[in-house]
Formats: structure tokens, sequence, C-alpha cells
């Protein structure tokens, strides 16, 4: 468009597994403290609480296989395992026996999270964007289209740093599972295509440093990979 004051962005495009076609990132939402025993190790109750989101800008999605430097502005950066869910129909109080027609697909994911500046905000009652919403913060396996699947409510989801497992849970831990998550969010905000859900992390979640390589895995995906220089 001839009117433009700046050139437009370029849009935010992740990989398809074992294709050439790309997914492109809308939003991206993230469930705040979806396993039970992750929310223990955080101090909290979790059996008092309806799902909670926060953001990330669709431009820190960055795709498996990376070498990133270390993120700035934190002596703490921690890993977060997480299934990924990507949106493809869009719509707003969806059903949670209707949500799996909107799903396009899956992804492993890592939330990399500023432990020490998302302490300070919490201390402080402030939001988490600076914590959680840096450059680079959500690391994004390939997608695979939910047509591959017959059910992503259990399996195996790890996190491994330098080949050592640091989380080690299942899918079916969730307090909120996926189809609840999704009609829960429809009901705050319409739903389009290309946004995707990061639906919350098991115990274990830890420190990662400079030097290292992080690896997410869930059963039947192929894992979220980044290294830090």
């Amino acid at each position: 468009m001839d009117n433009l004051v700046l050139p437009s962005p370029a849009p935010v495009l992740l990989p398809v597994s074992n294709s050439d076609a790309l997914f492109p990132v809308r939003r991206i939402f993230c469930v705040g403290r979806n396993y039970a025993e992750h929310a223990r190790e955080m101090g909290l109750d979790p059996e008092k609480k309806k799902p909670f989101f926060f953001n990330k800008p669709a431009d820190c999605a960055i795709p498996s296989g990376r070498t990133n430097p270390f993120p700035v502005a934190t002596e703490n950066l921690h890993h977060e395992a997480e299934l990924v869910v990507a949106i493809g129909t869009g719509g707003s109080d969806i059903a949670v026996k209707d949500t799996g027609r909107h799903i396009w697909g899956y992804a492993a994911g890592n939330d990399l999270t500023r432990r020490d500046l998302q302490a300070q905000a919490k201390e402080d009652r402030r939001p988490w964007c600076m914590a959680k919403g840096f450059d680079n913060s959500a690391v994004i396996g390939p997608l695979k289209p939910a047509s591959d699947y017959t059910d992503m409510t259990q399996g195996a989801i790890r996190c491994l740093v330098n080949g050592d497992t640091r989380q080690d849970g299942d899918l079916s831990e969730m307090i909120w599972p996926t189809a609840n998550i999704i009609s829960f969010l429809s009901g705050f905000v319409t739903l389009q295509p290309g946004d995707l859900i990061m639906t919350g992390t098991p115990a274990g979640v830890g420190p990662l440093n400079r030097g290292e390589t992080c690896t997410i895995s869930i059963e039947g995906l192929e894992p979220a990979t980044v290294t830090f220089d």
C-alpha cells in the first residue's frame, strides 16, 4: 500500500512438519499455572483458580533449531515446556465439544521466562510483560496438523538441558485440558486463524545458562530446541 508511513512488518511464519508450508502467527496466548505441581512449586494452590492468560507478541515466536544470544536484562532465565495449540478456524464463545474443529495443529514449545523480572513484577503487583514477552521468548517446534491425531490429552512432555531431563510430565496432568482452555479463552476474545495458545508447563522449571541447549519434547511431535551462545 502506497499510503503506509512505514514498511509493513514481515509476517511471522513457522514451519509445518514434513512440508514446505508455513504457518502465519497472529497472536500468542499463554495459560498460567495449568499443571498442579508447577503451581505448587510456585507457592500457589492450583485448586482455587480458573485459567488466566498472558500474551507474548507474535514476533517472539522463533522456530526450533536456532542458536540465539542469551537474553538481556536477566540473570535467571527459565525454561518452560509447553504444548502449543494452533488455531485454524476462529470463533467466540466456543463450546467445549466444538473446540476440535477450530484446531489447526499442535507443536512443542518453550515459554522462556526472565524469572527474576517476573518475581519483581509479582512483588510490585505489576504486569509480567517484560518477563514473558521479550525477543525470541517463544521457541516453537514444527507444527503438525490436528488431523494426524486422535488424542492430544495425554502423552509425555519433557524438557532436557544438554541432554539432562529437567521436566518430566504428562499432558493428562493439565488442570484445564486444551478443549476447556480454548472454550474459556474464546469467551474473552474472538479467536482468529493463526493464533497460538501455549497451554502451561509441568513442574521442574529451572535456569538456563549461556552455552546450553534446551530441548522440549512432546510425544508424537517434533522437538523445540534452542541453544544460547
